[in-house]
């Protein structure tokens, strides 16, 4: 096929092969650490953001393939119709699988094709029959005939493109989809000026064309993907926003800090906190309650239960509302906790839970109390801190029939009770004693330990409620 002649431009000269082999191995290089980046993203394929970002990894992976191969092409010279040659191709690049098909044709074809006014002769490279899924030996398609093999769709904007560019002289930049004879919808890049007679007219039609339907589905994945990581955001802001919702339903009123009962020299000084997991904002197991009986005690618990989200937080309520009528029932501690794992066992969403119950009586200062698999009280005393010694009890919902034993321990005026979910170090909190020492309530202490503790790493979210025994 005869070199075409530009109206506007004289024909570029071919690159130095020097300045080739340079780019087509810094291409090759970068192709190779894209792909090693691809690889770390194929650890989970259940996170949304992960599979966004191995997506634009294969596009740009596809992109670099491409450059690669037009480079490759670029470097062995532009074939003639109808002429076979032996030239470097890349159908499987570092990194890449040999039976991993891509993009069906090989990735980065491209072909090219002249159309004669003059002679209506025409003229394709072997590369444009490849493309278009048509036997050499049937011969090329003239304009006419071309868009027999264009997308219903699209026949229109390819006789717009090649009519502005026979009649008006304008290049061709276009995309267009064909159904090859083995029904596949390709993909193609159409580029293409007029080629000029020395009167200036138009003597034929110049075009390369460029199978670009594995990039387009890269770009499409991309999309998907991107759409996906956006509803999945949606969906956890949403999530998070009725959990938050929930607990501020569920959870007592006070989040700073409260007495109780109300009123009077013997009120327990009060102070929670709840700390969310930065990971997974949408914990929703997590409770603790502070309680005016009816006799006068005060009911004090706290606990969480597996599962998150809105199922996590909707099983916490419904655990917590049974404490609550059992407690006001005059049920003991160490009882309660059995009721609660039958609870559990009987429920439609099974799950596991740990909790602290405990009952403290004003006039004695005793506290008697119980645990189901959770963290014991730490118990602080003139700047001393230890953990009380746990009577037994196993995790609720984790056997049947399961007995709670139930201790007790006299307190003194001043002691501070630290009462805490696993997400928070039993050996963390029993350092801050001696700084609790000096403080004059328990918002103070609650504080201080949410302080310290925003610096560490948590597993978990995670609750906290501190008592301050009056006196």
């Amino acid at each position: 096929m005869p070199s075409p002649l530009f109206a506007d431009h004289p024909v570029p000269q071919p690159a130095e092969p020097e300045t080739m082999d340079a780019l087509i191995t810094r291409t090759r290089r970068l192709r190779g650490d894209v792909d090693a980046v691809r690889r770390d993203t194929e650890a989970d394929d259940d996170n949304t953001l992960w599979r966004w970002q191995r997506a634009l990894c294969d596009l740009a992976v596809r992109q670099l393939d491409q450059l690669g191969s037009h480079l490759d092409q670029l470097k062995a010279g532009r074939p003639d119709a109808g002429e076979t040659r032996d030239r470097p191709t890349r159908d499987t690049a570092p990194g890449q699988d040999p039976g991993q098909d891509l993009s069906g044709p090989r990735l980065g074809r491209v072909g090219s094709g002249e159309w004669n006014l003059l002679t209506d002769e025409v003229s394709w490279s072997d590369e444009l029959f490849q493309i278009l899924g048509r036997e050499p030996e049937s011969g090329p398609l003239t304009l006419d005939e071309l868009p027999s093999l264009v997308f219903p769709d699209d026949q229109a904007l390819l006789t717009a493109m090649v009519t502005d560019c026979l009649i008006d002289g304008k290049p061709i930049d276009g995309e267009f989809r064909i159904v090859r004879a083995d029904s596949r919808v390709r993909t193609l890049h159409m580029m293409g000026e007029p080629i000029l007679d020395t009167d200036g007219c138009t003597a034929s039609m110049w075009a390369v064309l460029r199978d670009i339907s594995a990039l387009r589905h890269g770009e499409q994945t991309v999309r998907d993907s991107r759409d996906s990581l956006r509803r999945e955001h949606h969906r956890a802001q949403t999530e998070h926003r009725l959990v938050a919702e929930l607990h501020e339903a569920v959870l007592p009123a006070w989040h700073g800090s409260s007495y109780l009962p109300r009123g009077g020299p013997d009120a327990l000084d009060l102070a929670a906190r709840r700390l969310p997991d930065a990971a997974h904002p949408a914990t929703g197991g997590h409770w603790f309650d502070a309680l005016e009986l009816p006799c006068g005690d005060s009911l004090l618990t706290i606990g969480e239960l597996s599962g998150r989200g809105v199922a996590g937080a909707s099983s916490m309520a419904m655990l917590l509302g049974a404490v609550r009528g059992m407690a006001v029932a005059g049920i003991a501690p160490g009882a309660l906790l059995g009721h609660l794992n039958q609870l559990l066992e009987t429920s439609e969403q099974p799950a596991l839970g740990s909790a602290l119950c405990s009952r403290y009586d004003p006039e004695s200062r005793i506290l008697s109390w119980a645990q189901a698999g959770h963290p014991a009280p730490l118990l602080f005393r003139d700047g001393a801190g230890h953990a009380l010694t746990p009577p037994d009890g196993v995790l609720l919902g984790a056997t049947s029939a399961a007995a709670y034993e139930q201790a007790e321990v006299q307190l003194r005026p001043g002691d501070l009770l630290v009462l805490h979910t696993d997400g928070l170090t039993r050996e963390r909190l029993i350092e801050l004693a001696p700084r609790t020492a000096g403080l004059r309530s328990a918002r103070e202490c609650a504080q201080l330990i949410v302080e310290k503790s925003d610096g560490a790493e948590r597993a978990d979210a995670a609750c906290l409620m501190v008592v301050r025994i009056p006196g």
